[in-house]
């Protein structure tokens, strides 16, 4: 499956299949729980690579509301940021989680303006551990990122780092339908 990359306005939107950990964007998004304590999956990941000033840092802050995101250092990884975004846990689509999940991310974009990070990559929040079916997660995820950078010129590049083909085709699939 190759990767998908279009223009909105003077902003890049990628989907690619990857690492997040790996990725050198001025800054990535944790998929984080609402205590900022670490956990597994992408949040075991970020904590692992980016080694202990991340955790401590999280510590300071304590923690942060579904639908929320907030930022540290990206400590040993390539990325000098990490955003935690908290997306929610999925139990039946009627508790509010469209809009939760659309926090999460929109969170996430205006903690990158407000930076000044120009480049962020993003994983499928909430669709692992968290239960959210990853077919309505990528159009909430895609249509927010994409009302978004249209008013936001000042994000170039907003990278989807997804984990598996199967992940990177769903997200193709959301991204021709929003495109039409």
């Amino acid at each position: 499956m190759s990767d998908a990359r279009i223009h909105i306005g003077s902003s890049i939107l990628e989907l690619v299949k990857g690492d997040i950990t790996s990725e050198s964007t001025d800054a990535i998004v944790n998929a984080a729980n609402s205590g900022l304590r670490g956990g597994g999956g992408v949040d075991g990941a970020i904590h692992s690579v980016g080694g202990p000033q991340i955790m401590a840092e999280c510590r300071k802050i304590g923690e942060c509301p579904t639908g929320g995101a907030v930022l540290t250092t990206g400590g040993d990884l390539k990325a000098k940021y990490v955003i935690h975004a908290v997306g929610p846990v999925y139990r039946s689509g009627t508790m509010d989680e469209e809009t939760l999940l659309a926090g999460a991310y929109r969170t996430s974009l205006e903690i990158a303006s407000k930076e000044g990070i120009r480049s962020i990559a993003f994983p499928s929040i909430s669709t692992g551990a968290y239960g959210y079916p990853i077919g309505d997660a990528s159009r909430t995820a895609l249509q927010t990122v994409i009302d978004y950078i249209t008013d936001h010129p000042e994000i170039e590049l907003v990278r989807f780092v997804l984990f598996s083909d199967g992940d990177l085709n769903i997200y193709r699939e959301s991204l021709e339908k929003i495109k039409k």
